[in-house]
């Protein structure tokens, strides 16, 4: 058993910074007011990151790839029997969790793009599209979206924690330091210098890409 790079640098600043954005987001959206201000700044920073992390998928270290994510019934069925193989990176029921999480955030910032409070805060795509489709949004934006999202972050974190009390596995120390311990066969992520600058242009074109999108509704 050797220590293995499983999670690569630009993965793991993901994963905290989305999770600071996803906090900021309640709490702001919560406290309502002149923190709007920056619910709507901590948004568009979710979708840059969302939109590095689709990207990354393909680009980015062994065990970060989605084609690396064992997402088939079959895997699942195994694992929830407990047949399952050690997991260097995403277990099943992991995998289906990143999945799922995202494209909720992704419907949850997207339905926040086209709201409206009709008071002092609209999305800054609400004007493309029709009357009712906004009112439908800002309905599921502050109501079901919300809720769900927060019950998805409440079951991450008892898994978490199921883990590390029911099966003495502590998931949360390689999400810092990138490594587990695993045999020595077991493929690594690249995690050098050239990743990083890597994943640094794809952050710039993803942040680049919102900005285009805002500006284009500026207009």
């Amino acid at each position: 058993m050797v220590h293995v790079r499983v999670w690569d640098l630009p993965t793991r600043l993901f994963h905290w910074l989305l999770a600071v954005c996803v906090v900021g987001l309640v709490v702001t959206g919560n406290i309502g007011g002149n923190a709007m201000v920056w619910h709507f700044r901590l948004g568009y920073s979710v979708l840059t990151l969302l939109l590095f992390r689709l990207v990354w998928g393909g680009l980015g270290g062994y065990w970060s790839r989605w084609t690396r994510l064992p997402l088939g019934p079959a895997a699942v069925w195994r694992y929830l029997r407990g047949r399952g193989e050690p997991a260097a990176g995403h277990n099943p029921l992991g995998s289906w969790s990143l999945v799922l999480m995202m494209l909720w955030l992704l419907l949850q910032v997207f339905s926040g793009l086209v709201s409206d409070d009709e008071i002092a805060n609209a999305g800054p795509l609400s004007a493309w599209v029709s009357g009712a489709t906004v009112s439908a949004a800002t309905a599921w934006h502050k109501g079901p979206g919300k809720l769900v999202l927060m019950l998805l972050v409440l079951v991450h974190v008892l898994a978490i924690l199921w883990y590390r009390v029911r099966k003495a596995q502590s998931l949360v120390p390689a999400m810092f330091h990138g490594d587990k311990l695993l045999p020595e066969s077991t493929p690594a992520s690249r995690d050098a210098a050239p990743q990083r600058l890597l994943a640094l242009v794809v952050l710039c074109l993803c942040a680049l890409a919102v900005r285009l999108l805002l500006s284009l509704a500026a207009h």
